[in-house]
Parts: C-alpha cells; structure tokens; sequence
C-alpha cells in the first residue's frame, strides 16, 4: 500500500532522513520509531506531502506523491501528535468543516459521519465546542477528522500523548479496531504500546534505518540465546541439577520460590537448540510436572535501546 524507496532529505548539509527504503502492506499496523532528532517526523512529513523529499519515491495506492500530491493526499488521513482543531467550533460543525475541505460528496456525507462519530465514540458530544471536551474527547475528534472521507491510509503521531491510562487503552483497542480496514503507520514514544498494536516495527536512528522487522524477530535476531522461565514441582536441587544438564542450555538461575517444593527457574539457551522438549520429558519422567513457561525475550524497549545507543548500528 505504501512504498518508500531510498528517500532522502537534505536541509543544506544535515541529511534528516539518509536514503531509506521500506514498505507497508495493505492492511498492516507499522510502527514508527526513533529518537528525538532520528528523521521520524521529517518522513511522517514527506508521507503526508506537507513537504517533499530531496530525492527517492514515495507511492500510496501505486501513485506518485511528487506527481500527484492531490491524488495521494485523498488516501491519506492524518493525526498529528498535536490535532488541527478549532475549539470554538462543535464536535458536528468541525467535522462538516474537513468534508469540505477534503471534497466528500454531501450525499456520502450525511451517513459517514454517522458511522465516524459511533466508530470513535463521540456522538454524544457532536454538539458541545470543542474547547469544553477532555483531552480524551478531543484526541478522538482528532481521530475522526483523519477518518473523514474513508481515507486507506492512516498516519498517527503520538495519539496517545496526554492521556490517562484508560483513555490510552481505549484509543489503542480503537487502532487495532481501525487496523482491519485501514493501514495504518503508528509512531510513538509508548513502546509498549507498539508492541501491543502493531504488526511490524522500523526503528530510524540519525535518518537511517536500523531495523525493519517484527518484535520477536529482532529479539531473536539481537541476543546469542534464549531466555524463558519456568515454574516447576519439585525439589529446587534435583529440578536444577536436570535442567542444567539438558543440551544447549547455557544458564540457569533459581527465580521466585513460590509454595514448598514449587519454584520459578530462569533458563538461557542457545537460540538454535530447543531445549522446551528434552526438558519436559525428563522433568516428567521423574516426576516434576512444568506448571509454567514464559518466553523472556528482549522488550521493545530493550531492542530500541540497543539500536539506537550502540556504536554498532548496522541495518538489520
């Protein structure tokens, strides 16, 4: 749906954004990250043609942003991290005001922003200023704006910034619903967000790219081994002295105790060596029944820390 070929933006000698390349499939939730300063909101920019790029092509729906910016901008809607509203106008009243300006035909309109208005949950407030609404109230009018005119295409910049923990939940349960008929680029400073959300993630560091993949894979792709816990009946001593033994795992460490005779292991092992099934099968036979097992792999935030603070950025 979206197609970024070697995209370059030069402000005199500074290259914010240094050749990148990367594509988003219809119907996939990409998330966007980077640093302050990495080129993130520079090619958030060239995506929505608020400005053009130095060279390189961006293609939505198979068409040119620098040959037809009009056509493209029909396909995209857009929520920047702080939303165009003008407060002194209704919830209604705003709404009719982007259909004009996106061109919607009125006779579509009318039964549109109907569906927007219960899709984001604001029909209730469609006659009160925006100016009175919470923050919560006001990030979904956001929303809705860049809903209008069934746009394929959503670019969403820190929609969740300002909002308590439930207005956060509720927006995000909004994009994964969103996410079945839109594609949408998601950029935000909340990873764990992200990675609740989102299908893929590119991580952008000093207008490069240092990654293009999903969580688990570059985890994976970032670490020499393994890591899971696993809870465990039996005696600490003889539990170990199995699993320790087992082939390919690397290290172990006795985590919580939880009843008599019931503890939580942490277990390293070589990333190429399944270590789940011996380990089951000899803990069975004598006795000792797994009650639980947890993957520990790197965190989003652990495999941004890593990409983007480390001498060794090299493009995965």
């Amino acid at each position: 749906m979206i197609e970024i070929q070697n995209l370059t933006k030069e402000y005199g000698r500074i290259k914010a954004v240094d050749n990148i390349s990367f594509n988003v499939g219809k119907g996939e939730i990409l998330g966007f990250l980077g640093p302050n300063g990495a080129g993130k909101s520079t090619t958030m920019n060239i995506l929505t043609g608020f400005i053009s790029s130095t060279s390189g092509v961006v293609k939505v729906g198979g068409v040119d942003i620098l040959e037809n910016p009009v056509e493209v901008k029909k396909h995209i809607g857009y929520l920047p991290e702080h939303p165009p509203l003008y407060l002194d106008m209704t919830v209604k009243e705003y709404l009719d005001f982007c259909a004009d300006l996106k061109g919607v035909p009125q006779n579509k309109w009318k039964s549109q922003k109907k569906d927007i208005m219960e899709l984001v949950k604001i029909t209730h407030v469609s006659h009160r200023l925006i100016k009175n609404l919470s923050k919560g109230y006001k990030q979904r009018v956001g929303l809705a704006q860049a809903l209008v005119g069934s746009p394929e295409v959503l670019i969403l910049d820190e929609p969740t910034v300002g909002l308590d923990p439930k207005q956060i939940i509720e927006i995000r349960n909004l994009i994964k619903a969103l996410g079945k008929n839109h594609t949408i680029i998601l950029s935000s400073h909340i990873l764990p967000e992200v990675s609740a959300v989102c299908d893929r993630v590119v991580i952008i560091n000093k207008g490069k790219i240092a990654a293009i993949d999903t969580p688990d894979n570059l985890s994976k792709a970032l670490t020499d081994f393994s890591r899971f816990t696993v809870t465990v009946a039996g005696p600490e001593n003889k539990v170990k002295d199995i699993i320790s033994n087992i082939y390919g795992v690397k290290y172990l460490e006795t985590g919580a105790k939880i009843k008599d005779d019931e503890y939580s292991y942490i277990v390293e092992a070589d990333k190429n060596v399944d270590v789940r099934k011996p380990m089951f099968n000899q803990l069975a036979q004598q006795g000792f029944p797994i009650l639980e097992l947890k993957s520990l792999n790197l965190s989003l935030e652990e495999i941004f820390l890593q990409l983007t603070t480390s001498e060794k950025k090299e493009a995965m």
